[in-house]
């Protein structure tokens, strides 16, 4: 049997993408991602906060940084990676989730307000859905 690494996670960024470059260019975002879980603690429900590393790569991370800041509600697949380094003498590690598929969730909140003019929206709402009267009856099949 193959060894299986996934990971499936929906919440909220805590702080705004950092958005770093390789020597050659290549992208790397990093990003934190906070998932509550409910708990009960003696007769009252809590929220308690789980917090993720994780890292983006390439050309999506640079098209997405602009989108990715704090309270944004993402929804993200990938791989659990474990990062290894010496500091000081004594060996280091972190795990972090190397993400594959990345969804931007829910609507813009208040404070970020609409990226087209009140005067144009009208212009990019989407089209009308054609019904079975718009079609030819002749379809040669």
């Amino acid at each position: 049997m193959a060894d299986i690494n996934q990971v499936v996670l929906v919440g909220r960024l805590t702080r705004d993408v950092e958005l770093k470059y390789t020597n050659t260019g290549f992208a790397i975002a990093n990003l934190s991602l906070a998932v509550n879980r409910r708990v009960k603690k003696d007769d009252t429900w809590q929220d308690e906060g789980n917090f993720f590393n994780c890292v983006l790569i390439g050309k999506r991370a640079e098209a997405l940084a602009q989108y990715l800041v704090k309270g944004k509600q993402i929804g993200i697949q990938g791989e659990l990676r474990q990062n290894r380094w010496e500091q000081d003498g004594q060996p280091r590690s972190r795990v972090e989730i190397f993400v594959n598929d990345i969804q931007l969730l829910g609507g813009r909140s208040a404070e970020q307000g609409s990226a087209v003019a009140p005067d144009r929206q009208a212009q990019y709402s989407a089209p009308e859905i054609p019904t079975a009267d718009d079609f030819d009856d002749d379809i040669p099949f």
